[in-house]
């Protein structure tokens, strides 16, 4: 894997575009367990880092996630704002003196994985964007190691991610405010993993667009 901070516009563009194709459903999950307002707060990030999207463009990854991290954290309200910007600051502190490469990015994104469950108090199983991310940093190690095309590591981290957020369905809320509901909360998916969900795919197909 080649790629430089240079994409980023592209992968900012694209983001933007899968969460506005997706906008009217993710607000109904949203609105049946939760506030209503977490796909307005994350385009208003994205909208951010759209306009630093240059600037980012010409630092290096470890400068790069974290002048991310910090646009996240001053744009973006409610919980996914904080655990997203904690996500991009611990992938730049790990990130330091690293290669970027397919196997290093597995290494980092799993320790900014363990960032955000620290900061959020949650783990896999209690409907959140976790249950996205972990088992997607988990099939990235497992794909790197394996030595594998791009495109076909990219197709099972998409997979991975949809059954992530089908996953919790049926999961009960113990975090935020579908917490509240106990049980009710049962029969929903998440609205932060399908979000997360979302913008996987969408830097997916940038990815293999690009060709590296």
């Amino acid at each position: 894997m080649s790629l430089t901070p240079l994409i980023f516009p592209e992968l900012i563009q694209a983001l933007l575009d899968n969460i506005e194709a997706h906008a009217e459903e993710v607000t109904e999950l949203d609105q049946a367990i939760g506030d209503g307002d977490h796909v307005f707060n994350l385009q208003r990030g994205l909208q951010a880092l759209r306009e630093h999207a240059g600037e980012i463009a010409q630092l290096d990854w470890v400068a790069a996630w974290q002048k991310i991290g910090m646009t996240v954290m001053a744009a973006v309200g409610g919980a996914s704002g904080s655990l997203y910007a904690t996500l991009f600051i611990a992938l730049a502190k790990n990130g330091k003196d690293r290669v970027v490469d397919l196997a290093g990015f597995a290494d980092v994104f799993l320790l900014a994985v363990e960032a955000v469950k620290q900061r959020g108090k949650a783990d896999v199983g209690e409907k959140t964007m976790l249950d996205v991310l972990v088992p997607v940093g988990l099939a990235l190690r497992d794909e790197a190691a394996a030595d594998k095309p791009l495109a076909e590591v990219l197709d099972r981290l998409c997979a991975v991610a949809a059954d992530g957020v089908e996953a919790t369905r049926e999961m009960l809320a113990t975090k935020g405010r579908a917490s509240f509901l106990g049980e009710r909360s049962k029969g929903h998916i998440d609205a932060g993993a399908k979000t997360a969900q979302l913008m996987i795919a969408a830097i997916a197909g940038v990815l293999k667009k690009s060709g590296n």
